[in-house]
């Protein structure tokens, strides 16, 4: 959810286990020559371009429990539903999983691209916005089986439910502590608000997309689940914001995706959203994820502001939030980040 503009700190593909890259390499096919760290993410985890000795470029991922537990347990979901993706989407080819109890890794096809660059030029964003909705347009209706949304978050888009009955924290904005049972109340409606028939990523950001001169590729499907075909484009809008980007409404608004989002099921998902942020952003971070927590922090006052807004009670003539190009660091998973 690295130093490098992300908030764990990359394993390095010398660092792994002697036994273990031996393992990897006779899965190859062939022994690593070079291996390219690639910054952008959260996971503690490798995360290399290698090159081969026989010339092949390959893209592999890999972690332990001792990293980071949950991020064992997401590439174990990430294999699976790697492995299940229909041909055609755009998302880089899954070779194959190593497991060994302990160990998880998964190799993929090494795409040619960068992730967009930050602050967010207008023109990269046009062309993924485009991408999203031709993305929900080939996922309509699921082409695989999954969890629905409800299904999936069930357990973590509950914050504002959190905060009201353990009463307010130390640094709660006082907007949100003044409204936490009507917050409560508005948040508590989110599994029918979320309800539809599209197979989501839930957790697009600009540090899990590619772009190649004539392609836009989504990585890290971890977060598989099926709902209303809006959300993947709600809940990456708070980052957008953050890293430079426009205002989360003027993008919904103008989207043909968001377009046909309801607007009452629209505020309960930003309202749930936010809670998740802000309730997360105020426990200690989880073991290899130093920064994680102030990045949402950072993605809750775009949130909050967001929600707000929505539900026409932003402070006139001002405009709390954080300074967009400060907050540089990237949530390991969904919703969209944290």
């Amino acid at each position: 959810m690295t130093t490098s503009g992300s908030g764990g700190t990359r394993l390095l593909w010398p660092e792994l286990p002697a036994a273990l890259r031996a393992e990897l390499e006779a899965r190859l096919g062939s022994a690593v020559v070079e291996a390219v760290s690639q910054s952008g993410g959260y996971s503690p985890g490798l995360a290399s371009r290698l090159r081969l000795a026989d010339g092949r470029r390959v893209f592999v991922k890999a972690v332990s429990p001792e990293r980071n537990p949950d991020t064992a347990v997401l590439l174990r979901d990430e294999a699976r539903n790697a492995a299940a993706l229909p041909e055609g989407l755009p998302a880089p080819r899954f070779l194959w999983g190593y497991d060994d109890g302990h160990w998880v890794a998964l190799a993929f096809e090494d795409v040619e691209g960068r992730m967009p660059a930050q602050p967010w030029r207008r023109g990269e964003l046009d062309r993924i916005l485009r991408a999203l909705a031709e993305l929900a347009e080939q996922l309509t209706p699921a082409p695989i089986e999954a969890p629905t949304v409800a299904a999936r978050y069930a357990e973590e888009l509950n914050g504002w439910r959190l905060l009201a009955a353990a009463g307010p924290r130390p640094g709660l904005d006082p907007w949100a502590e003044s409204n936490l049972e009507r917050l409560a109340e508005l948040e508590a409606s989110w599994p029918q608000a979320s309800a539809g028939s599209t197979l989501l990523h839930t957790d697009i950001r600009a540090d899990n997309i590619l772009l190649t001169p004539t392609r836009v590729y989504f990585v890290d499907w971890s977060y598989l689940c099926v709902g209303a075909a809006w959300i993947d484009l709600l809940l990456m809008l708070p980052s957008v914001a953050l890293q430079g980007g426009p205002e989360p409404e003027e993008i919904l608004s103008s989207h043909p995706v968001g377009q046909r989002a309801d607007p009452a099921a629209a505020t309960v998902i930003v309202a749930a959203l936010t809670g998740y942020f802000v309730e997360r952003s105020l426990r200690p971070p989880p073991r290899g994820l130093p920064t994680v927590r102030a990045f949402q922090a950072a993605q809750g006052e775009v949130a909050l502001r967001w929600l707000q807004q929505r539900l026409g009670t932003a402070s006139r003539g001002r405009r709390p939030g954080p300074t967009r190009s400060d907050h540089r660091a990237r949530p390991s998973g969904g919703p969209a980040g944290g």
